[in-house]
């Protein structure tokens, strides 16, 4: 009897499509700085004009003028100064964008005893409630042409727990369930949703918490960092914003069409335990 003819494999030699968002637009949240910072100039390098989102007006200034400085940046940064506890002008300034990334966060480290529940309903607010409106915002534009991106910036903390992060463990465990929904339902349309799931980020995020994870866990903040931040990593190292900006662009690339309703985990080892 012969054998089947295999069918060829792929060329080891060739390359994946390169990103190209030339005409597109692209939303990113918390943009003034660590995560949003670097996802702006990938996805403004791959062509788009990025709208830039943050409350803090000079962080994005200092983005947009970063961006002129850039060469070969293809795209653009528009600066677009909004306060996400505004749940109506974030969901207005989500409409007729091709991408939308979802990153900004913020954080408080506290026992649930003692986590005030204004924070706690503020965290909710910009972390779950926020990319809901964004998300609502932008899927009538991507519907339409059949055609869109949405990656939401959770955690390892949307797949693991850590005590006394009641809040954030809270909203990024929200945000997986909402992305995935997001998935299911914009499969039809063309419109892929994933979540990026990094460790601990060099960012001023978690530069802010040394003290507090120290106060939290009743050791010197200079133990935070290997006895706290790094505990669970098998690579003992904080990533880098640039290092999460390619997982977001790879999921708006073209080899990532098939790619929806799950979690690029950017963790080190962490929950390989």
């Amino acid at each position: 009897m012969t054998s089947p003819t295999p069918l060829p494999g792929p060329d080891p030699r060739s390359q994946a499509p390169a990103l190209d968002l030339d005409g597109r637009t692209a939303l990113v949240t918390g943009a003034a700085g660590g995560i949003g910072r670097a996802c702006a100039l990938r996805l403004a390098a791959a062509g788009a004009e990025v709208r830039a989102v943050d409350r803090d007006a000079a962080g994005l200034a200092e983005l947009a003028q970063q961006a002129n400085r850039t060469d070969g940046l293809a795209g653009t940064v528009v600066p677009l100064v909004v306060d996400l506890t505004d749940l109506d002008a974030a969901e207005a300034a989500a409409a007729g964008t091709d991408v939308l990334v979802n990153n900004a966060g913020l954080q408080l480290v506290r026992p649930i005893e003692e986590f005030p529940p204004e924070v706690f309903h503020t965290v909710l607010t910009v972390m779950l409630e926020a990319p809901f409106r964004l998300i609502r915002g932008a899927l009538p534009h991507m519907y339409a042409q059949g055609w869109g991106r949405i990656v939401n910036v959770s955690s390892v903390h949307g797949l693991r727990a850590s005590a006394f992060k009641s809040a954030y463990v809270a909203a990024k465990h929200g945000l997986e369930g909402l992305s995935k929904t997001t998935a299911l339902e914009g499969a039809a349309h063309g419109v892929t949703s994933n979540c990026v799931n990094p460790a601990y980020v060099r960012t001023p995020l978690v530069e802010k918490q040394i003290a507090d994870q120290a106060q939290a866990h009743g050791i010197p903040e200079e133990r935070v960092l290997s006895e706290v931040l790094l505990k669970d990593s098998a690579v003992r190292r904080l990533i880098e914003p640039e290092e999460v900006a390619e997982a977001v662009a790879y999921l708006c690339g073209p080899q990532a069409s098939f790619v929806t309703g799950t979690s690029l985990v950017l963790d080190g080892g962490w929950t390989a335990h």
